[in-house]
């Protein structure tokens, strides 16, 4: 029953994916287009992002839980690093130039668009490079 759960909320992610744009490359890039023809249309998107995730992760700080057995854990850090601000960057900087994060850049793959297609292999690139030992060897050790 829980696999049905989670393919009824991933298609209802893809569906507010699509209908919001954020799908859609141009779009995105033209809500970061601050000096020329500024589409704010995605601010709400986020914005309603947020306003769920607010009460989303209030009720999760009550729960030890989830509906399903699964454990309630937040992060232990909360430190703002240089490993936090060098990710941030390339998130940023990756959005910027393509057009897609990853959640939308999954949809649009599955849709078929090449250029999503393409970031979604490049990103699945990056999350191997980073589970190499030579990359891992960087970070720092973690708190017992």
């Amino acid at each position: 029953m829980q696999r049905v759960f989670e393919f009824i909320a991933g298609l209802l992610f893809g569906i507010g994916l699509i209908l919001s744009g954020m799908t859609d490359p141009g779009k995105v890039k033209g809500f970061l287009d601050l000096a020329g023809t500024w589409d704010p249309s995605l601010a709400l998107v986020m914005g309603g992002g947020v306003a769920v995730a607010v009460f989303a992760f209030a009720a999760m700080k009550r729960r030890a839980t989830s509906l399903f057995g699964g454990a309630m854990t937040m992060p232990e850090s909360t430190s703002i690093d240089r490993r936090l601000l060098a990710g941030s960057l390339v998130f940023g900087v990756g959005w910027g130039l393509a057009g897609f994060c990853p959640g939308p850049a999954v949809v649009a793959a599955g849709a078929g668009y090449p250029q999503a297609i393409v970031f979604v292999v490049a990103m699945i690139a990056g999350m191997a490079v980073h589970e190499l030992p030579a990359f891992r060897a960087l970070a720092p050790p973690t708190r017992a």
